[in-house]
């Protein structure tokens, strides 16, 4: 358990939903890691409640698929496999096409203006070197070009795979390796919607999300290789 975990404090949600978000966050930015268990009354100690409030957050990350149950050991937050990755990204890819696609045709001039200005924050976030910082800059950019496609039902899909989304981009921007990379792919998908390119948007918008899976497939193979030599030793 990672000792800054504590309760994000917001007096106008329940206690239960507080909790519920603490933990979710946490494990989303890897502050809980893959394969770590979750005990109810270790958990209660670290974030000063009860273990009820606990109890009703484990039981709900793991309807989000970000907890698993495992028998007789009790819960653990899930692990990052391919094939959950996969799934996400295989839907995400086809939706941020879109998403480019309808963007070229619809942005207003004000909604260009605040994609230029979020593509020239999120390089000065990557100067900082901070992933959380960088993880933020990169969500409100790619919101931009979500609402600037005028659907609402568009929005509200991307919406809710968002959540389950950030883990896996979170593990991406961890890797300052990719951080000039991310910066020219942001700045190729922006000057494409600016020329209404839809072809090169939307070719632009499925590599980003490839380089992100195909790196995301590394890391996942070198901790199980990692995880399979600490148990053969």
């Amino acid at each position: 358990m990672q000792d800054n975990l504590q309760v994000n404090s917001n007096e106008f949600l329940p206690l239960r939903d507080v909790v519920f978000n603490t933990l979710r966050q946490a494990i989303l930015t890897g502050e809980l890691k893959p394969g770590e268990r979750l005990m109810e009354i270790h958990l209660a100690n670290r974030l000063g409640v009860s273990r009820t409030p606990i109890r009703e957050a484990i039981r709900k990350l793991e309807l989000e698929g970000l907890v698993t149950m495992i028998p007789r050991r009790g819960a653990e937050v899930a692990q990052i496999t391919e094939k959950s990755m996969n799934d996400v990204l295989e839907v995400r890819r086809a939706m941020d096409a879109l998403c480019v696609e309808l963007a070229c045709d619809r942005i207003t001039k004000e909604e260009l203006e605040l994609l230029k200005a979020a593509c020239d924050a999120f390089e000065q976030a990557v100067k900082t070197k901070e992933a959380k910082k960088i993880a933020k800059a990169d969500v409100e950019l790619h919101d931009i070009i979500v609402q600037a496609t005028g659907n609402r039902r568009l929005v509200q899909l991307v919406n809710n795979l968002s959540e389950q989304m950030y883990r896996y981009r979170f593990e991406y921007i961890k890797d300052s390796t990719q951080h000039g990379r991310l910066v020219d792919e942001h700045r190729i998908i922006y000057e494409s919607i600016v020329k209404k390119d839809k072809e090169t948007a939307c070719e632009a918008a499925k590599m980003h999300i490839d380089n992100q899976k195909n790196t995301i497939i590394m890391q996942i193979r070198k901790e199980q290789e990692n995880r399979k030599n600490r148990l053969s030793e």
